[in-house]
């Protein structure tokens, strides 16, 4: 599994990387987490408003900070 922190490294990127780094240590799962600083590659992927989270290439939330409770819905646990 891949997730992707999609944002600029502002606070709140840097806290949306932080909880899925910490819903993943909850849910026992290994992921590789990678953060995309690029603002031409996250526009690419269509993603309008940060902090995005990518989960194998796929968009799944966008503009927000998630829960850990939303990571680890989308973790499938």
């Amino acid at each position: 599994m891949k997730i992707e922190i999609l944002g600029p490294g502002c606070p709140r990127c840097h806290e949306t990387e932080r909880r899925v780094i910490n819903a993943l240590a909850k849910a026992g799962k290994d992921a590789e987490v990678t953060h995309v600083y690029d603002l031409k590659e996250i526009a690419k992927r269509k993603v309008m408003f940060t902090p995005a989270v990518a989960i194998d290439g796929e968009v799944k939330i966008s503009g927000r900070v998630p829960s850990e409770e939303e990571i680890l819905k989308l973790l499938g646990t």
